[in-house]
């Protein structure tokens, strides 16, 4: 009898733990860990299930989904179709954030400078070397541009940030590759681990430049340059122009929502602009419904925390089109 009722208590515990200690586990991109990490804090205290979320670069979250290491992975590289059926993965999309070029030069504050799409390719290039290089200057001539030598910042490891960055200079000049990691030519170059690595360099080195997501702008302080878009205008980096910019993504269930949505059409789009995404291994199906219940709590009630930081929330009819996807699945 008590052999009994110890085991029965012993699978009472097992099943109450089992419940109570829901835990998932996710790692990859740093484009949208700000919001991640609010998200998941908030999601906690509603439902107390604990989702950690691992801010490691896009590059070792797809590696980690498709060792199957974590429950899920964040990528700010859409992945085609054709490899997502490859690693027998899904995807879909969860917030909207912006790249901004972030800069650290003694009397210029935030919005001051100007950079051209020609100025911006020249900086990355390395044939702009100096702050006084006349590709640059010309567009302002009402600022004091040290003749210093440019140290551009960028990641040091294989990052969702850097492909859609790339996408944007390939946009402008198409001698730059699209890369999650490319080979920068200009002079002086300092390497930083994920958007916060990124973010430190620029603060501590005078007359650099580098690019970051937004809210690690808004996060450090640091100042950022308007940047021309497509149509000719210089454009501030704000929740409006990104929501301007947004407008023109297109995603469909039917392509695994594949887009990269970077220097968009539109007078007022901010230009470099980039989505994030989430990838699932499709056999665990179990664990899959556990996350997708904390992205679609997320999409109800996370939008304000969201524009609060600088990303851009998704509209309600991609929403709708990601849960139609997820039921595709047998995930919702």
């Amino acid at each position: 009898m008590l052999k009994k009722i110890l085991t029965v208590t012993a699978v009472s515990a097992i099943v109450a733990t089992g419940v109570s200690a829901t835990e998932l586990n996710g790692r990859g991109a740093s484009f949208p860990a700000p919001v991640y990490k609010a998200w998941t804090s908030a999601y906690n205290k509603a439902t107390g299930v604990k989702v950690n979320y691992t801010p490691t670069g896009s590059g070792d979250g797809i590696k980690s989904i498709i060792k199957r290491s974590v429950d899920f992975a964040g990528s700010d590289k859409p992945l085609k179709p054709k490899k997502l059926a490859k690693h027998k993965l899904y995807m879909f999309p969860a917030v909207v954030g912006s790249i901004v070029l972030a800069y650290n030069i003694d009397g210029v504050k935030d919005g001051e400078l100007k950079l051209s799409r020609e100025a911006i390719a020249a900086i990355f290039s390395g044939k702009a070397k100096d702050w006084d290089d006349p590709v640059i200057a010309k567009d302002n001539k009402d600022l004091k541009l040290p003749h210093a030598p440019i140290t551009v910042a960028v990641r040091a490891d294989k990052s969702g940030t850097t492909f859609n960055f790339t996408y944007f200079l390939n946009k402008i000049d198409s001698s730059f590759k699209v890369s999650k990691k490319p080979h920068w030519m200009a002079p002086k170059v300092v390497e930083g681990k994920s958007n916060s690595g990124v973010t430190a360099n620029i603060k501590q080195i005078k007359n650099s430049i580098g690019y970051i997501e937004y809210s690690y702008k808004l996060e450090s302080g640091l100042p950022a340059a308007q940047v021309q878009n497509r149509a000719g205008k210089f454009i501030k980096p704000t929740v409006a122009s990104f929501q301007d910019a947004a407008k023109y993504a297109k995603w469909s269930k039917d392509s695994d929502f594949y887009a990269v949505i970077g220097d968009p059409d539109g007078n007022t789009s901010y230009p470099i602009v980039a989505a994030t995404f989430i990838l699932l291994p499709a056999e665990k199906a179990d664990t899959n419904k556990e996350v997708v219940k904390f992205f679609d709590w997320a999409y109800k009630n996370g939008d304000k925390t969201a524009a609060d930081l600088g990303y851009v929330p998704l509209p309600a009819s991609t929403k709708d089109e990601i849960r139609k996807y997820w039921k595709e699945k047998g995930i919702f």
